[in-house]
């Protein structure tokens, strides 16, 4: 067994990008995911890389955008606020179809909020974020262990794809201390015939660019971008199941609201109650199926989120009316505890 390390989430975030070829960070600080951009300012230097803290959120996106283009694997990291900024970037790198990792560490808002753990980003960060028509995937790790293993996986993704991967945790997550293994499965980075890397004469000019004027052209690249979704829908989704083989009531809760609702579901057992729970690792593509396949044996499905209702439209939807879904959450900050959960499991109903 590999040796572990005591890491800060956002520090394992970082090391993981830097183990997996990222040699190019480009942020802005902003509470709760500073670690980040402190880590990668110590370590790049060291290792011939480049750190850069852009004058703001929005040039530091566009930064990515120029490093991706010549085939760098590049990232970004910022919190809800920062995020909101680069929607424009993100949504020029969909359009280029390129890659590169986007971390959000989500804390409370709307607006400047405050800097505690929040859920509150799911609809920006499921639905693109930015203009037009465009998807990121998005992983939801649930531990420090898994905000490693997902950093690569999310560049491995946004390589395989050619597509911005957005890496959605919570402040919790973010900045709670765990062992973790540095011995992370590491891919080489693949060829990219399409970069811009400079021609030597040697081949016909790469152009990356996501400006289309002609009507019946911008048509046909969207509709093969949703092609390639469809591609990642079928075989990119994830998720975790968790007693569900006799489960009648069904939690559904990702990152640090899964954490606790787990400890709520093995309580609830102990009182005969048969419930069980389906984490989203892939907050898109939404693992549907799964939750559709559970609809057809629960009575009660119960979102728990640290928003006032994002996810739970995804649950309702895969849930398709054959089940009532109910809504467990706590906002500004808060984190439902294990008792809220079990009082939700329950009685059912449960709010704050």
């Amino acid at each position: 067994m590999a040796d572990k390390v005591l890491m800060k989430g956002n520090e394992a975030i970082a090391e993981a990008a830097i183990r997996a070829g990222c040699r190019h960070y480009f942020g802005y600080p902003i509470t709760p995911q500073t670690e980040i951009a402190a880590y990668m300012a110590k370590r790049m230097p060291k290792i011939g890389g480049t750190f850069l803290q852009a004058e703001s959120e929005i040039a530091a996106i566009n930064m990515v955008y120029g490093a991706a283009s010549a085939g760098k694997r590049a990232m970004t990291s910022s919190s809800s606020p920062g995020i909101s900024l680069k929607g424009e970037g993100i949504s020029y790198m969909a359009g280029s179809d390129l890659p590169g990792l986007i971390v959000n560490v989500q804390r409370g808002g709307p607006g400047l909020g405050g800097i505690q753990p929040s859920q509150s980003d799911y609809f920006q960060s499921t639905r693109g974020g930015g203009h037009g028509d465009y998807h990121l995937i998005v992983l939801a790790p649930a531990s420090v262990q898994e905000m490693a293993d997902m950093t690569v996986k999310a560049f491995d993704l946004a390589d395989k794809y050619r597509m911005p991967v957005m890496l959605l945790a919570d402040g919790t997550m973010g900045q709670m201390m765990e062992p973790v293994s540095l011995d992370l499965s590491i891919a080489e980075a693949p060829e990219k015939p399409w970069a811009t890397t400079g021609t030597k004469l040697a081949r016909p000019h790469n152009i990356v660019n996501s400006l289309s004027l002609v009507p019946e052209e911008l048509e046909k690249l969207n509709n093969a971008r949703y092609e390639k979704y469809e591609i990642v829908k079928q075989n990119e989704v994830m998720y975790e199941e968790y007693m569900m083989d006799d489960a009648e009531i069904c939690v559904v809760a990702f990152g640090i609201a899964a954490r606790v609702s787990k400890n709520a579901v093995v309580a609830a057992r102990k009182n005969g109650v048969k419930v069980g729970l389906i984490r989203p690792i892939t907050l898109w593509p939404f693992p549907a199926d799964v939750i559709a396949k559970a609809a057809d044996k629960a009575k009660r499905f119960i979102s728990v989120e640290l928003s006032m209702g994002q996810m739970i439209e995804d649950v309702r939807l895969a849930v398709n009316g054959k089940a009532p879904v109910e809504l467990c959450y706590r906002v500004g900050g808060m984190i439902p505890t294990p008792e809220q959960v079990l009082e939700a499991i329950e009685n059912g109903g449960a709010k704050s």
